[in-house]
């Protein structure tokens, strides 16, 4: 346990060769954030030495090896964790390969077993490239769908979180095509529960949550779609009313989203990843965090991909990781 029993928050490192490596040397650099939590960065220290020699970046003062620790040593202060997974050298910045992807997928499987041993309170992840996962033959679309996979939930969905814009999602990483036929009553429920706990833990009252429909003007009564909103949303709405939630909707998607609206919703459930990305992207950019609901850990991530064209140049914000690992923090206790 650390002098003044700040929460320890793991960084994970994302891809090598996107802007990971710079934000993690600006987390560890960071003595507001040093104040509020301990980070700790999974990542390759050999990486870092040629990030921060790259950026005029300052290195941490504490390193550990991988093994030190699975020995059970922990620290207690700003530390890297040197995982060496691959070969530092042969990482070129921007572009995506096998090793990386490998790489940055070691960083989550080692932080996702330190959360559910309990050696720390939460995991912000940094970016990864899914290209370079799927290089590696790791074929997961996602961070989301690895922690819900390694953590067996047995139910959990993405929130893109912001003082801004809230929106949770029923469907995530998949083709518009596949959509319509991933919805249904329980799924679209669970989100909608999901999201009020959280928003709950979040600010301590019951929010208050709107639901988009799926098709233009919400269906327009059956006239668009195959009747989604009818047949899958609005039982949903009803269940979860029943069960004392505050939500509205299915609400047509074009006007969801409007200030008048935004100033009395606390959080939006969206049918699929544009749905809600795109306002939250809008409105939120350099602020909005990424968590998993429904996990036995908390897990939080930036809301932004690994920049390859500026990668290992020092001037990717940080904004979204800080947002990410602070909401880690408080998610945790």
């Amino acid at each position: 346990m650390n002098a003044v029993n700040l929460p320890r928050i793991v960084m994970t490192m994302g891809d090598p060769a996107g802007v990971g490596p710079e934000l993690a040397l600006r987390l560890l650099a960071d003595s507001q954030l040093a104040r509020e939590v301990t980070p700790l960065v999974f990542g390759d220290w050999r990486i870092l030495q040629r990030v921060a020699s790259a950026t005029q970046l300052p290195l941490p003062a504490w390193v550990i090896s991988a093994a030190e620790w699975e020995a059970g040593e922990t620290p207690e202060v700003p530390a890297v964790i040197d995982w060496q997974t691959l070969d530092a050298e042969s990482v070129v910045p921007g572009l995506v390969t096998a090793e990386t992807g490998r790489a940055s997928y070691t960083y989550v499987e080692r932080a996702i077993d330190a959360a559910l041993a309990g050696r720390i309170a939460g995991v912000a992840t940094g970016p990864l490239s899914k290209e370079a996962l799927h290089a590696a033959g790791i074929h997961f679309p996602g961070h989301t769908e690895i922690f819900a996979a390694r953590c067996a939930a047995p139910r959990w969905c993405m929130m893109q979180y912001s003082e801004a814009i809230t929106c949770t999602f029923v469907t995530v990483h998949v083709g518009y095509r596949d959509v319509p036929a991933l919805l249904s009553v329980e799924r679209i429920l669970d989100v909608i529960e999901l999201t009020a706990e959280a928003l709950t833990r979040l600010r301590g009252r019951s929010p208050h949550i709107v639901v988009c429909g799926l098709n233009p003007h919400a269906g327009e009564h059956g006239l668009f779609g195959d009747r989604e909103e009818e047949r899958f949303i609005v039982p949903a709405i009803a269940a979860a009313r029943a069960r004392g939630i505050q939500v509205e909707g299915p609400l047509p998607p074009d006007t969801a989203f409007v200030p008048a609206k935004r100033a009395t919703a606390d959080a939006f459930v969206c049918m699929y990843h544009d749905q809600g990305h795109i306002p939250v992207k809008a409105l939120a950019f350099d602020s909005a965090v990424n968590t998993t609901l429904g996990l036995p850990i908390v897990r939080t991530s930036v809301d932004h991909g690994t920049a390859a064209d500026i990668a290992w140049r020092g001037i990717a914000n940080p904004s979204s990781l800080f947002a990410a690992v602070r909401l880690a923090a408080k998610l945790s206790r």
